[in-house]
């Protein structure tokens, strides 16, 4: 009997030493994720680190890039009045003309019968704008000698695919990028939409006007367009990647005066380039959390890295625009 209390003692003294061990690791984890009642990320006395910015009301500008030719606004293909061969060609790849002017003469004889060398006018004053054809070249009527265009006046020709019609339409504004002129933007103005889709290729053809001459685009360059399309206006805009999304709900963090957040749930708008309308769920003048949200629940501490100007990261070290965009033809907003 005596045995058998000493053995129920010993197991009492055991079970008291796992009890104050599992409590002390209780309250160890307590102590590491919060204050008790389990807060969360970032509560209790932890303080987070973050980057804000206050909300502004900014406009979005949507987009489509696609690719495009530099090319004469008036060109026209000059054609041989008789059939025969190139006797001569008094003009070559870039002459200026005047209309009425003599630009080669063909001969028309064949074995047996002697004609009269014909004449080649240029129908229109401008520039050659495609090498001519050479001396003894046999031509016809319907042979194509060289082109005659307006190099002093340029446009941009442009496909855009079908998907995108419905936002086409004259005056709308465009930067054009030339290959060679990777680091400089030139304006230009949609100047004529195309009434009909092109059935083969699926895409409705664009005329753009550059809004100023410059003597670095010449007709032939290859184009990159980036056409906006559509403003989005009227609500306040933040960076998407500073949401936290929960399900198919979006939050974000707003600074409270006592320097923690507060956990909201906001409805978004359009989207373009990163930068995001936030429709409901917080308004303009507050500020919000755009970097290390991750680590933040709602009531957290934090410490403010941010400058006080009200711009968020990328703002301060870019400056960034929100027209910003391209690669194969795409659409910004969304």
């Amino acid at each position: 009997m005596r045995v058998r209390k000493s053995h129920l003692l010993a197991l009492a003294v055991v079970v008291a030493a796992v009890a104050v061990v599992v409590a002390a690791n209780i309250a160890a984890k307590a102590e590491k994720s919060g204050a008790p009642g389990g807060k969360g990320r970032g509560g209790g006395g932890t303080v987070v680190s973050v980057r804000t910015q206050i909300l502004k009301v900014e406009t979005l500008h949507g987009y489509v890039t696609t690719n495009g030719e530099v090319e004469s606004q008036n060109s026209v293909s000059v054609y041989p009045d008789a059939s025969g061969k190139i006797m001569e060609m008094s003009v070559m790849l870039g002459s200026s003309v005047k209309r009425g002017d003599v630009l080669g003469y063909v001969d028309p004889n064949s074995p047996g019968s002697y004609y009269k060398r014909s004449p080649v006018y240029a129908p229109i004053s401008g520039s050659v704008i495609s090498t001519p054809l050479r001396n003894g070249t046999t031509v016809s009527t319907n042979t194509e000698i060289c082109q005659i265009g307006d190099i002093s006046n340029l446009q941009v020709s442009a496909n855009v695919p079908e998907r995108y019609v419905s936002v086409l339409k004259k005056g709308l504004k465009a930067k054009i990028f030339l290959e060679a002129y990777p680091d400089i933007t030139f304006a230009a103005t949609v100047s004529r939409v195309s009434p009909v889709v092109d059935s083969d290729s699926r895409t409705k053809q664009v005329i753009l006007n550059f809004d100023s001459v410059d003597s670095r685009v010449n007709a032939g360059m290859f184009a990159k367009v980036v056409l906006y399309t559509e403003d989005y206006s009227g609500f306040v805009t933040m960076p998407s990647d500073s949401l936290v999304q929960n399900g198919d709900d979006y939050f974000v963090y707003v600074v409270r005066g006592d320097s923690t957040v507060e956990k909201r749930k906001v409805s978004l708008g359009k989207s373009v380039d990163g930068i995001v309308q936030i429709l409901e769920g917080a308004a303009e003048g507050e500020r919000v959390v755009v970097q290390g949200q991750t680590s933040l629940g709602d009531g957290s501490k934090i410490l403010d890295l941010s400058d006080n100007s009200g711009k968020g990261p990328s703002e301060q070290e870019n400056g960034k625009d929100r027209k910003s965009s391209q690669k194969s033809p795409k659409k910004g907003g969304n």
